[in-house]
């Protein structure tokens, strides 16, 4: 009788056991996904609302990071530090596809990895979300020559040069300045590329401003047409923070095209400062790159190619220049137009 009572005690005690950590359970962890970003920038912000919407539609949780420099170094520290937790997706802007591409191809092999703004083709990932950037460029050549039609002196200013969105980018500037493919300078037609090379500033928005303001310093004549070209974010903004800073340097004729949609930039061109900018979708990019990394961990090997085609536009203060190019048309918008959706768009997503 002691033994069956002694048995019957073991089992209710392993009975109790069993359930304590069913009842401690708060159900199945989300599903994480990654976003590292290449800098710290008002741009990333927009797409950080993005990601965060598609996240709650998803029903996936977002880590999100930018880093606080434009640095190969510390952006694969930051991309390390997110996997730790354990993630189920990863997209990153890469700084710098050579150098990067034996590292990101080993982490596309243990999860999905998505190549967003800039692309890094031989590293295994699933796709990539963004603009095509040297036909991007050729509108901010376009813009350019609208601007400055005789001709005359262009100072390119970007985060760095070794990026695939730079290259493409900057290249189809000059391209479409020149009137060929794969132009060489100093001279793109009838526009002279100032000391013949690409201002870089390393992500640095102070030093994109110093930048500027050394171009307009040594380019004070009268007799100057100059259009300065900002090719990221923050450059059409240090460009006219510059010249506002530098009122003493007088010009003839003196432009500024830019890219992205920086509030400052926005602001300018409705203004009149500022000619014009050509912009990405940051907010869709967060919306597309959490949106195929939460399908795609779900098990929908489809996703990545039911991605949609993200076009440029280009914004000036008027907005009613539409062009048709290569039979595609290019929409433009107004300025204040822009702003207005931009800002609707995140009140929408917060």
């Amino acid at each position: 009788m002691r033994s069956a009572f002694r048995i019957l005690t073991l089992i209710m005690a392993g009975v109790g056991l069993a359930l304590v950590p069913a009842c401690g359970k708060s159900g199945p962890s989300k599903t994480k996904v990654a976003i590292v970003t290449n800098c710290t920038a008002e741009f990333w912000s927009i797409c950080e609302a993005g990601a965060q919407q598609a996240g709650r539609e998803q029903d996936v949780e977002v880590i999100f990071r930018q880093p606080d420099k434009m640095d190969v170094a510390t952006q694969m520290e930051i991309v390390d530090a997110v996997q730790k937790p354990g993630i189920s997706g990863l997209a990153v802007s890469v700084i710098n596809p050579s150098e990067q591409t034996p590292d990101l191809r080993r982490i596309a092999k243990s999860t999905n990895f998505v190549a967003m703004d800039n692309d890094a083709p031989d590293t295994g990932r699933i796709c990539y979300i963004g603009i095509d950037n040297y036909e991007a460029g050729k509108a901010v050549g376009r813009l350019v020559k609208k601007a400055m039609p005789q001709g005359g002196t262009v100072a390119l200013f970007i985060g760095g040069t070794d990026s695939a969105n730079a290259k493409a980018r900057s290249g189809g500037v000059m391209d479409e300045l020149a009137g060929k493919k794969d132009a060489k300078g100093p001279m793109y037609g009838k526009y002279e590329l100032y000391e013949n090379e690409i201002k870089t500033d390393k992500g640095k928005e102070e030093t994109a401003q110093d930048n500027a303001k050394d171009v307009l310093s040594k380019l004070n004549k009268k007799n100057k047409s100059v259009c300065l070209v900002g090719l990221y974010a923050y450059n059409p903004k240090a460009c006219i923070l510059a010249v506002r800073a530098m009122k003493d340097k007088q010009f003839a004729d003196l432009k500024i095209v830019g890219f992205d949609e920086d509030a400052v930039t926005l602001d300018a061109i409705a203004k009149g400062d500022i000619v014009g900018t050509v912009v990405q979708d940051p907010f869709e990019y967060g919306v597309q790159a959490v949106t195929v990394l939460a399908q795609v961990a779900r098990g929908d090997k489809g996703a990545a190619e039911r991605l949609k085609p993200i076009p440029y536009r280009v914004v000036t203060q008027t907005g009613d220049e539409n062009e048709t190019i290569d039979g595609k048309k290019i929409p433009y918008v107004k300025s204040s137009d822009f702003a207005q959706q931009l800002k609707d768009r995140l009140a929408a997503a917060k």
